[in-house]
């Protein structure tokens, strides 16, 4: 997801960059095309980096979900199964059971003074969910 966001935001690994990622969210029929690449942008490359490091692993989890869930319903509405949805479902599917679980062994969280963030993991990750979804659905709704 990091390298997604890179490809938005930089035009890194053959990217559209900003600008060109912005004429594909205006085609995609959302307003402000340059800004909408922007943040989904920030949301993968922040949230994909959250993820690898383990780090503020539920609202890493929700950039990603949210962002995927726009995807999905965007960008891949009219692809075919096989063709286009599986990858950001299994995506959006394993940030969601990050969200869930928490991070393993490794992550940065664990260094956090925090304590609540290891305790309640459960807790965190259903409402980070819950931003996910309402948060897609609201950009959603601002496309059509």
């Amino acid at each position: 997801m990091a390298a997604h966001g890179a490809q938005k935001l930089f035009g890194s690994f053959d990217g559209g960059g900003l600008d060109g990622t912005g004429e594909f969210f205006t085609f995609l029929g959302y307003p402000a095309g340059e800004t909408m690449a922007l943040v989904a942008g920030l949301a993968e490359f922040l949230g994909g980096l959250g993820l690898v490091l383990g780090l503020l692993t539920p609202l890493g989890a929700a950039a990603v979900v949210g962002t995927l869930i726009n995807a999905l319903f965007s960008a891949h509405a009219e692809d075919a199964w096989m063709g286009g949805y599986e990858l950001p479902l299994v995506l959006a599917v394993a940030a969601a059971a990050l969200a869930l679980t928490g991070p393993g062994r490794y992550a940065l969280d664990r260094l956090l003074p925090v304590a609540v963030l290891r305790e309640s993991r459960l807790t965190h990750g259903l409402a980070a969910l819950g931003l996910a979804v309402v948060s897609a659905a609201v950009v959603l709704l601002i496309r059509n």
